[in-house]
């Protein structure tokens, strides 16, 4: 019997993993695969190893690093010793798993990489552990491909997992009925983040624009999306009061039924784009991690629509510029200019046509599986 490991970080590492896991049990049913994933891998019939809500941390302390260095020691020994898998396939979260593989290269196991640490963007050195330590990197953006094989790393472009994995677009009218909204008036959604520091660091000022826009224009509605990973006691106490609705759960009906959007950026921006809904990326962070994050960044553009179409499409509001002033003129512009707004939806939609109509998912389990067949 094949045996696979996977390790994941975080929800969306789970998500798009769990996808690869659907597809190479379609392809080998009884292949084994042990993992370190939350609910969607487990949904998936992988065994887990240890939950990854224990992993998915942000920021630098004593206390986290060693939690890493325990687990980490626990996963090699484990993987070298007792399982002995035909491949581990990392997933995403480039810290931990970056680390992790050197152990793994050491140890004589094969080691994929799908949805690798994003180099282009930022820590640009990591390329040379990825090199020694990688077997075969499982890319999703197709300039990823022309970069690493620059480096001689051995490459397939998998296409991006969203393409296959959206949901198609909401029913507007049937959205707007469940949930109260007035099908008169326009909707701009909040999207404050899947972080507890997020949160912290957005929510007051996304609040405060969403008010002032309100009073400014009677024909504006607003909702806060509720990210399901956060606990709904950690999310309520940074509304203050509001009574601005908020919606758990629907993030893709949302964005698809919104007239604008204000975004902390991530990866829903680009679900966003692929719905072609007009959008602005604000975010800010500890001033710590921003003067970091100059450092060790290699391109100035931080929304992936941008990054893509290698422009600027997306107004970006960063850091200090994260102002009640600049959110609410920026979605003034996005809504009532109509030349500016049309313009950004078409260039949303040529970068829809930059990404790939792949089946990343299936892409990514036929070459898993290609591998551990010759593996004798």
């Amino acid at each position: 019997m094949k045996k696979i490991f996977i390790i994941t970080g975080e929800y969306s590492g789970d998500i798009h993993a769990s996808c690869v896991v659907k597809e190479l049990k379609s392809i080998c049913p009884d292949i084994e695969i042990q993992g370190i994933g939350g609910e969607n891998l487990k949904n998936a019939g992988v065994k887990i190893f240890v939950d990854h809500k224990k992993m998915s941390a942000v920021g630098i302390s004593p206390m986290i690093i060693w939690n890493h260095i325990i687990l980490a020691k626990k996963l090699v020994d484990y993987l070298k010793n007792e399982y002995k898998p035909d491949l581990v396939l990392c997933v995403d979260y480039g810290a931990f798993n970056l680390n992790v593989s050197k152990f793994l290269k050491k140890a004589g196991i094969k080691v994929y990489y799908y949805i690798p640490p994003q180099v282009w963007a930022s820590r640009k050195w990591r390329i040379n552990v990825i090199k020694k330590c990688i077997d075969k990197v499982l890319c999703i953006f197709p300039f990823e491909k022309t970069m690493y094989e620059r480096y001689g790393i051995n490459t397939h472009y998998c296409g991006h997992p969203l393409i296959s994995q959206l949901p198609e677009r909401a029913d507007k009218q049937e959205f707007f009925k469940k949930h109260n909204l007035d099908i008169n008036k326009k909707l701009v959604s909040i999207f404050p983040g899947s972080r507890v520091f997020e949160l912290k660091q957005l929510m007051d000022v996304f609040i405060k624009s969403a008010k002032k826009l309100q009073n400014s224009h009677p024909d504006l509605q607003f909702c806060i999306s509720h990210a399901p990973n956060l606990d709904d006691k950690v999310f309520n106490k940074y509304l203050k009061g509001t009574d601005i609705k908020v919606i758990k759960g629907e993030n893709h009906a949302l964005l698809s039924s919104s007239d604008a959007l204000i975004l902390a950026s991530g990866t829903v921006a680009l679900e966003a784009c692929l719905y072609q809904t007009p959008m602005i990326i604000a975010y800010r962070g500890p001033w710590l991690f921003y003067f970091i994050y100059l450092i060790v960044r290699c391109i100035k553009k931080v929304s992936l629509p941008n990054i893509i179409a290698d422009k600027m499409i997306v107004p970006e509001i960063i850091q200090g510029k994260v102002t009640v002033q600049n959110i609410t003129y920026q979605i003034e512009k996005l809504l009532y200019n109509n030349s500016y707004r049309e313009n950004m939806i078409n260039q949303l939609g040529e970068v829809k046509e930059l990404l790939s109509n792949k089946n990343s998912s299936k892409e990514a389990a036929i070459e898993i599986y290609n591998e551990i067949k010759l593996n004798k």
